[in-house]
């Protein structure tokens, strides 16, 4: 495997962390969401920044996954964390950034974030159907489409929960 390809599936190296792979290659979206929140960026920029972030984790795996499996010797090795950077982008497309709560106080978007962080982490671990099915299919397709799955559930949980739960918690 190619440099670059390494360094596309594992998250910049994010993937050879221990304990807990997943978790590190989980952190890019949430952060840079953050970073862009505190920044003041616009709500377009943030959901363009998940887009683009969304789009680089799918096609990585998509692209290298045969490759990152041949090289690692099995199905959806741990180092390969780009599925868990489109996932959680995903994710985060569920909160709603254009809010006024959230465009108006950085520390609500911090924890809007970590809320999709964690959601995110939950079902990426539990695997509700179909995503545990999902990920048997060979190769990168496997890799990243069990996280997808993941992501659209914690997308939709990740919304209830900062428009109905986090607004009473403040």
């Amino acid at each position: 495997m190619k440099t670059f390809e390494r360094l596309a599936l594992t998250a910049g190296g994010l993937g050879y962390c221990r304990p807990a792979s997943g978790t590190w290659g989980s952190l890019p979206p949430p952060v840079i969401a953050v970073l862009l929140v505190y920044a003041g960026a616009e709500a377009w920029q943030l959901y363009v920044a998940l887009a683009l972030l969304l789009v680089a984790g799918t096609v990585a795996c998509l692209r290298f996954g045969d490759s990152a499996e041949e090289a690692f010797g099995k199905k959806d090795p741990g180092a390969v964390v780009a599925d868990e950077v489109a996932g959680q982008a995903l994710t985060l497309f569920g909160v709603p950034w254009t809010s006024a709560e959230l465009a108006s106080d950085p520390t609500r978007a911090f924890y809007a974030a970590l809320a999709g962080f964690v959601l995110f982490r939950i079902f990426d671990v539990v695997k509700p159907p179909p995503a545990r099915g999902i990920q048997s299919r060979p190769g990168g397709l496997g890799i990243v489409l069990d996280d997808l799955v993941a992501g659209v559930y914690a997308a939709i949980v990740t919304w209830l929960v900062v428009r109905y739960a986090l607004p009473s918690i403040w």
